[in-house]
């Protein structure tokens, strides 16, 4: 007698998705399938993950889990470690299932993450802060667990958790909105890429999985090309919920047979397509939740005509990373740029510069210092569209006016205005305030021409509709400086859009 083939790894994990459908269906309504306009000719569909009350999908797989434990195990407790997410659905599922879930957390987890784990769980949950990052977390819950005889909910390298995860797909499916011709999934550990693509390529047999990680944290694709598991040595945590050093073991056995192109995006990629979310539905998601619609943007060229999936895997976020996210949208969607010129320090120079090589760019960033006598290097960063980018370049190498592009730099990161106060003669610092319009800088500097010179000059584009500008000006003679001052007050404009710095501010910088 013919004895029957061992199943599969990936026939389990079918039938953990199979198994998990009547334990997650029977606490939550699915969530919605919904086509958006991502600015190009292709019919997206995405999957909002960041609807839940957790406002991500890890509640599926932990509650999934947590519902295959017997009752003693129950009892015994259950231990996780999370920077946010998995934390959440852990917390929600141990009040939904009436036991108590000790949660390791890093030390830097954001206080609205830890916040959300209490109102989730309640009396159920205890955190426990430890170590800097997710690794040492993770190594005391696991060491907690094993002591305390309590069962450890993994986040992703585990088939029965990712069977929850992959409920994701057959919602999908049942959404009868017809088949896709390519579905982007975003991976950290790999499990809801592994478990969702698993289930499409089952049911849409055609359908090609491309797997989007972070430039600075992609563990599977490293896996893949190195035939197994390793450790990144370095890891960007800008888009936490996929800031994974080492892939799973289970999960990459699975990724490599079911993805079938891996890619990568930058943070400034995921960026813009946070913001086309925002201006697509309104709703602001995580930077993981929007690696997917990143990934499609990167291959918009590849997708005319197809139908397109992706999963909107969360929206959870410190507000004060928004800040971060706005400023690098543009540069993302290849709309910002950062360019370091060198003129000639003598009068006009800077207004020539706007003139002529930035005609037609919104000036969103202004960062000069005075430091040679001779010449000025201005940090000028600007949006407008790659053809006009393109023309900026040409009229520099024209022109002869050399330039440097620095909008990965860490000049701009950390916005590093060189000076040399010794070198301002007669100075006048300024505050001045100009409504945010284009033209309104230029205008600035046509009414001080041929009486003042920029020796200082720091200004953001902040989204307000009032811009702010830190403005130094510098004087040949005294006589000129008080010819400015008179001008700035007989302004019924200018007069009411400046103040002089305060003594005490004017001190520190001089």
């Amino acid at each position: 007698m013919m004895r029957p083939m061992p199943e599969s790894l990936r026939d389990q994990l079918f039938n953990e998705i199979l198994h998990a459908r009547q334990r997650v269906y029977a606490v939550r309504e699915a969530t919605p399938l919904e086509r958006v306009d991502v600015g190009f000719d292709a019919e997206v569909w995405v999957k909002r993950e960041d609807i839940p009350p957790i406002h991500a999908y890890k509640w599926r797989g932990a509650y999934n889990k947590m519902a295959t434990l017997t009752d003693e195990q129950r009892q015994r407790g259950v231990v996780c470690a999370s920077a946010g997410n998995h934390a959440q659905g852990v917390a929600i599922a141990a009040r939904q299932l009436g036991c108590h879930a000790t949660i390791f957390m890093p030390l830097p987890t954001p206080l609205m993450k830890r916040n959300a784990v209490e109102l989730h769980g309640g009396e159920h949950v205890t955190i426990e802060l430890v170590g800097d990052t997710y690794d040492e977390a993770s190594d005391a819950a696991k060491a907690f667990a094993e002591t305390n005889d309590a069962a450890f909910v993994h986040p992703y390298d585990d088939l029965v958790t990712m069977g929850g995860q992959g409920t994701i797909a057959d919602e999908v499916v049942l959404a009868n909105v017809g088949a896709f011709d390519v579905a982007y999934l975003q991976i950290g550990g790999g499990g809801m890429a592994a478990a969702v693509g698993a289930w499409l390529k089952k049911f849409m047999p055609g359908i090609r999985i491309v797997g989007v990680e972070g430039e600075g944290q992609a563990s599977m694709k490293a896996a893949v090309e190195q035939g197994g598991p390793v450790r990144l040595d370095e890891l960007d945590i800008f888009c936490d919920g996929t800031a994974v050093r080492r892939a799973g073991e289970v999960t990459y056995e699975l990724c490599k047979d079911i993805v079938d192109e891996f890619i990568t995006v930058s943070n400034e990629e995921v960026c813009n397509a946070i913001r086309l979310f925002w201006e697509a539905r309104r709703r602001i998601v995580e930077p993981a939740g929007a690696m997917g619609i990143a990934g499609m943007l990167k291959h918009r060229d590849q997708l005319e005509g197809k139908r397109v999936l992706g999963v909107m895997c969360g929206a959870n976020m410190d507000f004060a990373q928004l800040a971060v996210i706005a400023a690098e949208a543009g540069i993302g969607g290849q709309l910002r740029k950062h360019i370091r010129f060198e003129i000639g320090e003598f009068r006009g120079t800077m207004l020539s510069l706007i003139d002529n090589a930035l005609a037609g760019c919104n000036i969103v960033d202004f960062q000069y210092g005075k430091t040679n006598n001779e010449l000025g290097h201005p940090v000028i960063g600007f949006d407008a569209p790659p053809e006009v980018i393109a023309q900026v370049h040409e009229h520099c190498e024209s022109a002869g006016i050399p330039y440097q592009d620095i909008t990965a730099h860490e000049d701009v990161d950390f916005r590093i205005v060189n000076y040399d106060p010794k070198l301002f003669r007669q100075p006048l610092m300024i505050r001045y305030e100009f409504p945010e319009r284009p033209g309104a800088l230029h205008e600035f500097l046509e009414r001080i021409r041929g009486l003042a010179n920029l020796c200082y000059f720091n200004y953001l584009y902040t989204g307000e509709r009032i811009g702010r500008a830190l403005v130094g000006l510098e004087f040949d003679s005294d006589a000129d400086r008080q010819t400015l001052l008179q001008r700035l007050q007989d302004d019924p404009v200018l007069k009411h859009r400046y103040r002089e710095l305060s003594p005490e501010a004017l001190e520190r910088m001089l």
